[in-house]
């Protein structure tokens, strides 16, 4: 399928692997023009030069903390009028309610929400003013079914939500359309860790581990990144100019809900 974005220029943010490389990786397929972020320069560049050898497009390179003002500044200066945003983050760190105190949530929410909203809010004038404009966030399958030890991140990414629903309407007239991805589990180092997490705990292999929570997923499997990164490449194609604030989860049906 021609997704219609050959030549447009893309900022995918934590995309030196991941489910942010599969997107930046979907998109340079489509003919999309790159700037790269992660806070690791040297896995980052790697990413890049692999991108560039394998599809032809243009790639830059920003090594940077998104969540530090100076960081983003800097990113921002490489990006600014791009065509396409990837807003991703690794989530905060697992706990109990009792664990957190104000400083805690204050950095969940700085990396989790208010720094994909500073992005967005430096980068739509320009998608607004050309008429055309694709945001797509990567949030978590736990907006729509909270995980208890989760409780940073749940309620970052929700603020993040509450505030895309809202702006998406706003910039929809104009070309723009912002929309949310909401990943399960998918085959990346993250879900290497936690099954070595499990096997470590209950004294299994980790391929043990790994069946073990694939029974709890309808889909039986891990989702791939390439299917994940060929879900935000569509969300960014001009087929999707109709898809406004929506929040897609692509969890192999773990979630049990008609909504």
């Amino acid at each position: 399928m021609d997704l219609g974005i050959l030549g447009k220029t893309a900022l995918v943010c934590a995309s030196s692997r991941g489910l942010g490389r599969a997107c930046a990786q979907a998109l340079a397929e489509a003919g999309v023009n790159l700037v790269l972020n992660a806070r690791g320069a040297e896995d980052l560049e790697r990413t890049a030069q692999e991108i560039r050898e394998t599809y032809g497009v243009t790639v830059t390179c920003v090594a940077a903390d998104v969540s530090d003002p100076d960081g983003r500044a800097a990113l921002l200066d490489a990006a600014m009028g791009v065509d396409i945003l990837v807003n991703n983050a690794g989530g905060p760190p697992p706990g109990l309610w009792s664990d957190w105190d104000r400083d805690d949530f204050i950095k969940a929410l700085d990396a989790n929400m208010l720094a994909p909203i500073a992005l967005i809010k430096a980068l739509l004038p320009g998608m607004i003013d050309r008429g055309w404009g694709r945001i797509v966030n990567i949030t978590s399958g736990s907006v729509k079914a909270p995980i208890p030890q989760l409780g940073l991140s749940n309620a970052a990414r929700a603020g993040l939500t509450g505030y895309v629903a809202g702006t998406s309407r706003q910039v929809a007239p104009h070309g723009v359309t912002m929309n949310n991805l909401l990943p399960g589990i998918h085959a990346t180092d993250r879900a290497d860790s936690l099954d070595a997490g499990v096997s470590k705990a209950e004294g299994i292999s980790i391929a043990e581990a790994k069946a073990k929570r694939e029974a709890t997923i309808p889909a039986r499997r891990y989702g791939t990144p390439e299917e994940f990164g060929a879900m935000c490449a569509f969300l960014c194609s001009n087929k999707a100019g109709f898809i406004v604030g929506q929040n897609i989860l692509l969890d192999g049906g773990a979630i049990n809900a008609t909504l």
